[in-house]
C-alpha cells in the first residue's frame, strides 16, 4: 500500500478461497475472494485508504495477500495464524436453480468436467443459529485491530458472526471511526435473536441488509417492508437499506420517514459474487463524503455494477477513470420516491 495515502476507511470480514462455477458453466477456481474483498472493491471504486480487518489460516495464500497490498489496500490488519484453517467456498450459478452452494461433485458431474482435488473432503457450512458466548476461528478479535486503524473515519462490518458484530462496534468507535455501517449475519437474523437486535443497531449510520434476511427476522410478526424497516429505525439506526438482488435497492430514511426505490444499473453480469458486499463498501464511500443517504446508495449500486462485471476483484477497483460518475448520473434519472 501506498504510505502517503492516509487511512479512512475499514471493512471488517472474511477472505476466503472461491471455487465457482459461473454463469454460462464457466469455471474460476481457487481465486481470491470473500465479503471482505468485495466490501472493499466496492469503496475503491470512489476512494483510496482501505484497510481490511479480516483472519485467515496459515495455508491462506501468501502471494494474494501481496497482491491485495501492491493494488493499494492496507492488509496489516489481516491476521495470518499460526495452524491451517479451512476458508473454503464452493458456489455454482444455475440459470433455472439460482445459486446452489451445496453438493458440488453433483454439479461438475452435470457438467462433464474433472472434479477439483481440492475439493475432495469439502462440506458446505450448514445453516444454523450464531452463538452467543463463542467467536469462530476466522472472526475478529478486537484486540488484532492495528492500533493506528481506530484512526480511520469510518468502517464497514460485512456479515460475521452475532458475537464478533456485537464487540466490534464499540472498539472503532473509541477512535476516530464515527461512521458504522453493518450486514448482519443471517445466522441471528431471527426472532431468537429479537431482543439483541436493538443493541446492534443502535448507533450505526446505516444498517444494509437484504429482503431475505429482513422477513426471516420478522416472521410472524408483519409482511409490511415498510413497516420492518420503520420498526428497525426506531432502534438508533436512520437509514434501513434494503437490498433486492436483481430488483435493486431500497432505502428508508428514518428521521424524514422517507422511501425510495433504485433499481440496479444494467450491466453485462460475468460473476455475480460479492455484489451485496460491494454495494456495501460503495455505500460507506459515498455517505461519509455527502451525507446524502440516497447518493449513498446510489454509489453502492454502481460498485456493485462494476464487480459482477469479472472474477478478478481488482478489476472493479482498476475501472476506466469516469465509468463510475457516468454510470452514476444515467442512475439518478431511474430513482423512484415512494
Amino acid at each position: 500500500m501506498d504510505s502517503s495515502i492516509p487511512l479512512r476507511y475499514l471493512v471488517a470480514g472474511n477472505l476466503r478461497r472461491d471455487y465457482r462455477v459461473l454463469p454460462g458453466a464457466r469455471l474460476a477456481l481457487d481465486i481470491p475472494g470473500g465479503s471482505v474483498l468485495s466490501a472493499a472493491a466496492g469503496v475503491r471504486v470512489w476512494e483510496k485508504g482501505v484497510g481490511l480487518l479480516a483472519r485467515v489460516g496459515s495455508d491462506y495464500p501468501r502471494g494474494w495477500l501481496e497482491r491485495l497490498s501492491k493494488a493499494g489496500l492496507d492488509i496489516r490488519g489481516v491476521q495470518v495464524l499460526s495452524e491451517p484453517q479451512d476458508n473454503r467456498r464452493f458456489v455454482a450459478y444455475d440459470a433455472q436453480a439460482g445459486v446452489k452452494n451445496e453438493n458440488p461433485v453433483g454439479v461438475f458431474a452435470e457438467l462433464g468436467v474433472p472434479f477439483p482435488k481440492d475439493l475432495l473432503d469439502y462440506a458446505s457450512p450448514p445453516p444454523g443459529i450464531d452463538s452467543r458466548t463463542a467467536l469462530s476461528p476466522l472472526a475478529i478479535r478486537p484486540a488484532e485491530i492495528p492500533a493506528d486503524f481506530l484512526d480511520a473515519a469510518a468502517a464497514h462490518i460485512c456479515p460475521m458472526d452475532f458475537l464478533a458484530q456485537q464487540l466490534l462496534p464499540p472498539v472503532l468507535r473509541q477512535g476516530h471511526i464515527t461512521t458504522i455501517t453493518l450486514d448482519p449475519s443471517p445466522g441471528y437474523m431471527s426472532s431468537v435473536f429479537w431482543g439483541e437486535i436493538p443493541a446492534i443497531l443502535n448507533g450505526l449510520a446505516a444498517f444494509i441488509t437484504s429482503e431475505d434476511k429482513l422477513r426471516a427476522l420478522f416472521e410472524g410478526k408483519t409482511t409490511d417492508i415498510w413497516e420492518m424497516a420503520d420498526t428497525l429505525s426506531h432502534f438508533g439506526t436512520e437509514l434501513i437499506v434494503i437490498r433486492r438482488g436483481a430488483a435493486g435497492q431500497l432505502l428508508y430514511d428514518g428521521a424524514r420517514r422517507i422511501r425510495w426505490a433504485v433499481p440496479a444499473y444494467p450491466t453485462r453480469v460475468v460473476d455475480p459474487t460479492g455484489a451485496a458486499h460491494a454495494f456495501a463498501g460503495g455505500f460507506l464511500a459515498g455517505w461519509r463524503n455527502s451525507y446524502d443517504p440516497l447518493r449513498a446508495v446510489l454509489q453502492g449500486n454502481i460498485s456493485a455494477s462494476l464487480i459482477v462485471e469479472s472474477s478478478d476483484i481488482l478489476y472493479a477497483m482498476d475501472c476506466m477513470p469516469g465509468l463510475a460518475e457516468a454510470r452514476l448520473a444515467v442512475l439518478e434519472g431511474q430513482v423512484r420516491r415512494l
